[in-house]
C-alpha cells in the first residue's frame, strides 16, 4: 500500500463553510492510510446521511482491498454483501454464522491474518451483556494481534455514545474503545465512531480523532459542541445541511470544508421504509470454509454445555444418593445407640448377682446367686465383678489387720470407711443404712468371687436381649419403654427416689441440695453416695461444674429415636413418674415449688422420719469414730471430692466404652 494512495469520496460543495480554493464539484479525496489507522468521528441527526458517508467510506476501502470489521446496531449494513464477498456474523438466522464470545478470538484472526472483511450483527442478540461481551472480546483480540502484526485496519462503531457516553457510567467495552482511540493508532488499528448525538459522546474520544464529519444537527446541545470545535458560523451553518452534506474537518491538510458526499453503491438496508414495494437483492454468500471454522467452535461450545449439563445432572443424583445414605446412617446409628442403651441396662441388671453392696435384707445370710431373681431389682448400685472382688479382698484384709473389727462389722457397728451411707471409693458403692450387715461366712464368699453354680451371663447375651427390646420399641411398644424405665427407678433406695424428685423439680441441681431437699444431711459423702445409683441408672445425666440435670425425657426420646413430639413425649414420661412422684405433684410443673403440692402421704412422711432419724444416728457414729480415728472436715472433703471426680471418670469411661459387639451385630440384622 502506497503512503500516497486515497479514496475518492465526495466533492466540494457550496455555501458557508466550503473550500475557497477548490471549485464547486471538485472531488475530495481521503489519505486511505490516515482512514486506515486514525480516529474519527461522523455524526448526524437521523437521515441526515452519516450512515451513507460511513458506507461509502467502507465501499472504496473494500474495493482497494482493505478489510474492515463493523460494529452493527441497527442491522443495517448486510446490503455491502449485494456486492462483497463480506461474512455477516450475529445472532439471527439472517447472518452467515450465529456467534457468542466464545468466538471471539477467531473473529480477529480471520479479520486480520486472512484479510476477511466482518459485519458484527449485534442488533439480534436479547441479552445486552452477551452483546457487550462479545464486542469487549473482539476488540481485545484485535488490540492484542495488531501488537504483534502492525497491520492497517479500521474498526467501525455504529451508535458509539452507547458504548462511551459522556454522562459517565462507561462499563469496561467502553473503556476498550477509549483505549484502541488513545493507542491504537501507533499497532496499526484505527476507529470510526458515528452517533446521531455528538453531546451525549464522550469528548475525550472526539477532541482526539484526526478527521471530523458533521452532519446535519438541530438540537441546542449538539449545535453547541460544533460550534465549540468548528467555531460559531458553522454552529448556525450546520443546521441548514441537505441530506448528505457534511463538514469535513481533517488534521492531515487542516482545513475545514463543505462537502456532498457520494450515495453508496450497494443495497441501503438502512434506508427509511416508504409505500413502495422492499425487494431485497441477491446478496453474496462468503467461502464455507471460512463458516465451517465458526461452527466448529460453536460445535465445540454445545458439545461443552452438553457435557457440563449432563455431569450437573450426574451431580444432583450423587448429591441425593449422598443425602439418602446420611439419612439411612443417621437412621442406624440412633438404632445402634437405643440398642446400646437398653444393652446397658439389662447388662446392669443381668449382672446384679455379681455385684458388692450386699443382698438386699430380705435375702441376707444367703450366697449370692442361689437364684432368688426378684431380689436383684432391689440392688441400689450395679458394679462390675472385678470391682466387687477387689473391695471386698480389701475390707477382709483390713478387718484382719484390725483385730475386733470383723465382730464390729457382724453386729453392725462399723468404723469411718463402713459408716452406714458412707462413700466407697474403691467400689464406688454406697452402703445402705437400712440392709442387714454381711455375715462372715457371706463375706468370705463374697470375696472368693461368685458361686460355681451359677452360670456367668455374657455381653452376646443380654444383646441379644437389647436387640429384641429393640424390636418392641420399633414396633411401637409402648409399655416396654415405661416397664423399662419404671424398674429402674423402683430398683432405687427411698432417699435416692426423693433426690431424683428433686432433679425433677429443679431440672439440674448438685447432689449435696437434692440429698438435704430428699429428707438427707449435708454430709457430701452421703449425698454422693446415694446420688450414684440414680447417675448409674442414667436417670440424670451430667451437666457440667458439679451439676446434674433431669433426663427421663431424653431417655423417653432416645428410646424412639427423636420420632415423637413432645406431646407423646410428655404422657410417657409422665407414666414412668407415677412410681416415684406423688399423684397431687403429678398435676403441677417439674419446677414448681413444694408448699404448692401439698404434703406427701402420711406414710411416705413416717418412712421419711424414720430414715431421717437412722441418717441421723449413723452421721453420730460416723462422727465418734472419726474423732476416734482422727479424721478431720478436711479429709472428709478430700473424699468428697475424690468420690466426685471418679463420678465424671466412670461418667466419661461409659460414654466410650457402649456394646460394639451390639452395635455391629445390630447394624448386620438391619442390612439383612
Amino acid at each position: 500500500m502506497s503512503e500516497a494512495e486515497t479514496i475518492h469520496v465526495a466533492d466540494v460543495s457550496e455555501g458557508i463553510g466550503g473550500d475557497a480554493t477548490a471549485e464547486p464539484g471538485s472531488p475530495v479525496e481521503l489519505p486511505v492510510v490516515d482512514v486506515l489507522t486514525g480516529r474519527s468521528f461522523i455524526t448526524g441527526k437521523s437521515g441526515s446521511g452519516k450512515s451513507n458517508t460511513a458506507s461509502v467510506v467502507i465501499e472504496n476501502l473494500l474495493d482497494s482491498g482493505f478489510p474492515v470489521l463493523i460494529v452493527d446496531t441497527d442491522g443495517e449494513y448486510y446490503g455491502l454483501k449485494e456486492e462483497y464477498e463480506i461474512l455477516h456474523a450475529g445472532a439471527d438466522d439472517e447472518c452467515d454464522i450465529v456467534v457468542s464470545p466464545e468466538h471471539a478470538e477467531k473473529i480477529a484472526a480471520l479479520a486480520l491474518e486472512q484479510n476477511v472483511p466482518i459485519i458484527l450483527d449485534v442488533s439480534g442478540y436479547l441479552e445486552e451483556d452477551t452483546a457487550n461481551e462479545l464486542l469487549l472480546e473482539v476488540v481485545k483480540q484485535l488490540f492484542a494481534k495488531e501488537k504483534r502484526m502492525k497491520k492497517p485496519f479500521l474498526l467501525v462503531i455504529e451508535e458509539c455514545h452507547e458504548y462511551i457516553p459522556e454522562g459517565g457510567g462507561m462499563d469496561e467495552t467502553g473503556k476498550m474503545l477509549i483505549k484502541v482511540g488513545k493507542r491504537g493508532r501507533k499497532h496499526g488499528l484505527g476507529i470510526v465512531g458515528i452517533s446521531q448525538r455528538p453531546a451525549d459522546v464522550k469528548k475525550d474520544f472526539i477532541t482526539q480523532c484526526d478527521w471530523l464529519c458533521w452532519h446535519r444537527l438541530t438540537w441546542d446541545n449538539d449545535t453547541k459542541v460544533v460550534g465549540r470545535i468548528l467555531g460559531s458560523k458553522y454552529a448556525s451553518a450546520v443546521e441548514d445541511l441537505g441530506d448528505g452534506e457534511a463538514f469535513l474537518m481533517t488534521d492531515w491538510d487542516e482545513s475545514i470544508r463543505r462537502i456532498q458526499f457520494h450515495r453508496k453503491e450497494t443495497f441501503d438496508a438502512g434506508a427509511t421504509p416508504g409505500l413502495d414495494d422492499f425487494e431485497r437483492p441477491e446478496l453474496k454468500s462468503v467461502s464455507s470454509d471460512l463458516v465451517g471454522e465458526l461452527e466448529s467452535i460453536s460445535e465445540e461450545k454445545e458439545r461443552r454445555e452438553s457435557e457440563i449439563a449432563d455431569l450437573k445432572q450426574e451431580l444432583e443424583k450423587k448429591d441425593r444418593r449422598i443425602d439418602d445414605l446420611e439419612r439411612e446412617l443417621e437412621e442406624a446409628r440412633d438404632l445402634s445407640n437405643m440398642a446400646d442403651q437398653f444393652a446397658q441396662a439389662l447388662l446392669g441388671k443381668a449382672e446384679a448377682p455379681y455385684r458388692g453392696g450386699g443382698p438386699p435384707a430380705a435375702s441376707a445370710g444367703r450366697p449370692a446367686g442361689d437364684g432368688d431373681d426378684g431380689d436383684d431389682a432391689d440392688q441400689s448400685v450395679l458394679k462390675s465383678y472385678d470391682e466387687a472382688v477387689a473391695a471386698t479382698e480389701r475390707d477382709a484384709a483390713e478387718s484382719a489387720a484390725d483385730g475386733g473389727s470383723e465382730a464390729d462389722s457382724a453386729s453392725g457397728t462399723r468404723g469411718p470407711e463402713s459408716a452406714p451411707d458412707a462413700v466407697d471409693n474403691d467400689s464406688d458403692a454406697p452402703v445402705s443404712g437400712d440392709a442387714e450387715p454381711l455375715t462372715p461366712d457371706a463375706a468370705a464368699e463374697s470375696a472368693s468371687g461368685p458361686p460355681d453354680d451359677v452360670d456367668p451371663v455374657t455381653r452376646d447375651d443380654v444383646a441379644e436381649s437389647a436387640l429384641r427390646f429393640d424390636d418392641a420399641i420399633e414396633l411401637g411398644t409402648r409399655e416396654a419403654v415405661i416397664e423399662e424405665l419404671r424398674s429402674r427407678i423402683e430398683a432405687l433406695p427411698e432417699l435416692s427416689r426423693g433426690m431424683l424428685r428433686h432433679y425433677r423439680r429443679e431440672g439440674a441441681s448438685d447432689p449435696v441440695a437434692a440429698h438435704i431437699d430428699a429428707g438427707g444431711d449435708g454430709d457430701s459423702g452421703h449425698a454422693y453416695s446415694r446420688h450414684r445409683p440414680i447417675r448409674r441408672a442414667g436417670l440424670i445425666r451430667h451437666a457440667g461444674r458439679g451439676h446434674y440435670a433431669y433426663a427421663v425425657p431424653d431417655l423417653v426420646r432416645e428410646a424412639y429415636a427423636d420420632r415423637l413430639d413432645e406431646a407423646q413425649v410428655d404422657e410417657i414420661v409422665r407414666a414412668v413418674e407415677t412410681v416415684f412422684v406423688p399423684p397431687a405433684e403429678l398435676s403441677y410443673p417439674p419446677d414448681a415449688d413444694p408448699a404448692d403440692v401439698g404434703e406427701p402421704p402420711a406414710g411416705e412422711a413416717a418412712d421419711r422420719s424414720g430414715e431421717d432419724r437412722t441418717e441421723r444416728t449413723a452421721a453420730a457414729d460416723g462422727d465418734d469414730s472419726l474423732a476416734a480415728d482422727d479424721r478431720t472436715a478436711a479429709d472428709l472433703d478430700r473424699d468428697a471430692a475424690a468420690a466426685h471426680a471418679a463420678d465424671a471418670d466412670e461418667d466419661e469411661a461409659t460414654a466410650d466404652a457402649g456394646l460394639s459387639d451390639a452395635a455391629r451385630r445390630f447394624a448386620e440384622r438391619s442390612e439383612r
